[in-house]
């Protein structure tokens, strides 16, 4: 095997594994994995250097669709974007990554997506693993999938900072505690959704910065969709975006708030939109806060 997977259940599927949920005959093209239509989202600042390695690997035999948002790049991100014809849009102004993701997930569903999957356009990991993350959202096995830097050992041989892991491994076993599931880490930039997460999340609640990831997987935990973890080597270097340490010490703070924020919210002392039914979800139309450019015709 090229690739070790590791499997964690938060709920059971009544249908069990061969629960699929696309939905059939939607356009022309002959889905490759259970009729699904798959789209791979790009986050996107200043990711001009590295964006068109990433694309060489994305396996388009499989993949649908894939969406750039650059979030108000000053280097020449959208330019190397409509050269590799892939459909962009680009923000006003910059709403930080959590808000890009926001766009990225509203427009992969709006252009049809069963699966989406979110990778950075850094080439800090590998595309060669969409096929294997939607094929386990696919046939039904798991809602979310992670693409994990720890399983496999990999991270320190890729060259993540030795703070980085340390404060990794720290908070995945504070989160494991407290949310009550067994993941290796949950700060990976890899992830498949399915459709139906990114529909029923009240994904407006989260945070417009990096906490934002751990926030999503936080309301996947509360609202019970299941979580499979895959082996993702990953590649720190030069060019590969990353945040500072300051950065780092803020998000590791609205890590543990998040955390404890979901604690409190089980046992009832608290009541937070975030992890409400009634929380705000993505609607549909375009959001207001980007200036839509085109790279590629829808």
């Amino acid at each position: 095997m090229l690739f070790s997977l590791r499997l964690q259940a938060v709920r059971a599927s009544p249908a069990g594994l061969a629960r699929t949920f696309c939905r059939r005959g939607a356009g022309t093209r002959q889905r490759m994995i259970a009729d699904c239509r798959i789209c791979v989202v790009l986050p996107a600042y200043n990711a001009g250097r590295t964006l068109e390695a990433t694309f060489a690997e994305v396996p388009l035999d499989v993949v649908d669709d894939v969406i750039l948002v650059d979030d108000a790049s000053t280097d020449d991100t959208l330019e190397v974007a409509r050269k590799l014809g892939i459909f962009a849009v680009a923000h006003g102004r910059n709403t930080g990554y959590g808000g890009n993701q926001k766009t990225c997930y509203h427009l992969a569903l709006e252009r049809g997506a069963d699966i989406v999957i979110m990778l950075h356009p850094d080439y800090q990991y590998t595309p060669l693993l969409v096929t294997a993350m939607a094929s386990m959202v696919a046939y039904g096995v798991y809602d979310v999938v992670l693409g994990s830097r720890i399983i496999g050992g990999t991270a320190l041989r890729g060259g993540m900072p030795f703070y980085k892991y340390v404060s990794n491994r720290l908070l995945t076993a504070f989160e494991n505690l407290f949310l009550g599931v067994k993941l290796s880490e949950y700060h990976t930039g890899y992830r498949a959704f399915s459709r139906q997460v990114l529909t029923e999340l009240p994904l407006l609640e989260n945070s417009d910065d990096f906490v934002f990831d751990n926030q999503t997987l936080a309301q996947c935990v509360h609202f019970g969709f299941r979580i499979g973890e895959v082996s993702c080597p990953t590649k720190y270097f030069e060019e590969a975006s990353s945040i500072n340490f300051r950065r780092s010490v803020k998000y590791g703070f609205g890590v543990l708030a998040t955390t404890l924020q979901f604690a409190l919210q089980r046992v009832g002392l608290i009541h937070l939109p975030r992890f409400s039914d009634k929380g705000r979800k993505l609607e549909p139309g375009l959001p207001t806060y980007y200036a839509r450019r085109t790279a590629r015709p829808a």
